[in-house]
C-alpha cells in the first residue's frame, strides 16, 4: 500500500471491505497543505481502483478533524512570481482548479465515502465533508465556515455543496458570519446524520454502518451514488431518464440474481468484487 506524508490508509482486518482514509498531520491539526492536495486524489484513486474496497471511512488522527487550509499554502497562492498580471492570474486560476479537483475527487470516487468527524472541522474541513456521501460526528465536534474571516470567498466547494445539504438560508448565514456551530446544530440542519457521545462510540458505529454498506451489491451501491450525484444537477424528469438509462445497462447482472436467490433461500447474499 502506498505511503503518504499527510494521509494514512488502514484496513482494520484482512477480510474487511471497509478501508479507512485518515488525515495524518496531527501536529498541525490536520491543516491542508501542498502535500495533502497532491496526495489526496492519488489516495482516493488507489482506493477506487482497488477491488477489495467497497466502502471508505474518512477520518483524522489527533484531537481535531481538520483546521482548514495551511496558512503557508495560502501565502504561496497569492505571491506573485511575474510582472505579467494576466499570466499570474491565469496561473492562480489553474492552481485553484487543481485544489478544487482534489476535493472533488471524493465525489469522483465510485465507492461510498463516510466522514467521521471529531474536534474542529474548519474551513477546508467543511469543503471535505460536504463532498462526502454521508457524515457523522462526535459530541465534541464543532464546525466553522471560516473563509470570510481570512478575507477569502470560499472556493473549494462549500458554497456550492453546503446549500444543497443544509438549505440555502442556513448556508448563507454560516458563510457570511463565519460563526462556530456545534455537532447538535449540524445534526438539526442535516449536515450530519447522527451525533455520538464520544469519538470511540462514533468510530464503532461508523465501522458497523460501513460494513453494512460494503455487504450490499457493489453495482447497486456504485449506481446509487452515481445517480444521486448526477440527479443533483437535473430536474426530476432528467433524473428519471438518467436512471432508466443506467439501469437498462446495469440491472441485468449476477448481483440481481444473487440478491433474489438469497432472499428466497433466507441467507446473506455474497457478491463478487467490482
Amino acid at each position: 500500500m502506498a505511503e503518504f506524508k499527510t494521509l494514512e490508509i488502514v484496513q482494520k482486518s484482512p477480510n474487511s471491505q471497509v478501508f479507512h482514509l485518515r488525515l495524518n498531520n496531527p501536529s498541525h491539526r490536520n491543516a491542508l497543505s501542498h502535500d495533502f492536495f497532491a496526495e489526496f486524489p492519488k489516495a482516493l484513486s488507489s482506493l477506487d481502483q482497488n477491488p477489495n474496497v467497497r466502502a471508505i471511512v474518512l477520518s483524522a488522527n489527533g484531537i481535531h478533524f481538520c483546521s482548514g487550509i495551511e496558512v503557508k499554502s495560502l501565502n504561496s497562492l497569492t505571491s506573485l512570481s511575474s510582472t505579467d498580471h494576466g499570466r499570474e492570474r491565469e496561473r492562480l486560476r489553474r492552481e485553484i482548479k487543481r485544489l478544487q479537483g482534489a476535493i472533488s475527487a471524493l465525489e469522483q470516487c465510485r465507492k461510498p465515502i463516510i466522514a467521521a468527524i471529531h474536534g474542529a472541522c474548519i474551513g477546508g474541513g467543511i469543503d471535505l465533508v460536504s463532498a462526502c456521501d454521508v457524515r457523522y460526528c462526535s459530541k465534541d465536534a464543532f464546525f466553522v465556515v471560516k473563509e470570510v474571516d481570512l478575507a477569502i470567498t470560499a472556493d473549494l466547494g462549500t458554497l456550492q455543496r453546503l446549500p444543497r445539504i443544509i438549505g440555502y438560508g442556513n448556508a448563507v448565514e454560516l458563510a457570511l458570519t463565519g460563526r462556530r456551530f456545534s455537532g447538535s446544530e449540524a445534526k438539526a440542519m442535516g449536515l450530519v446524520s447522527s451525533v455520538f457521545e464520544s469519538k470511540a462510540a462514533m468510530d464503532e458505529a461508523v465501522e458497523a454502518i460501513a460494513e453494512g454498506i460494503a455487504a450490499k451489491s457493489p453495482l447497486a451501491i456504485v449506481g446509487t451514488k452515481e445517480v444521486l450525484l448526477r440527479s443533483r444537477d437535473m430536474n426530476v424528469e432528467q433524473g428519471l431518464d438518467y436512471v432508466a438509462t443506467w439501469n437498462s445497462a446495469m440491472l441485468p447482472s449476477d448481483d440481481l440474481k444473487e440478491a433474489v436467490s438469497a432472499q428466497v433461500q433466507k441467507r446473506k447474499p455474497v457478491f463478487a468484487k467490482l
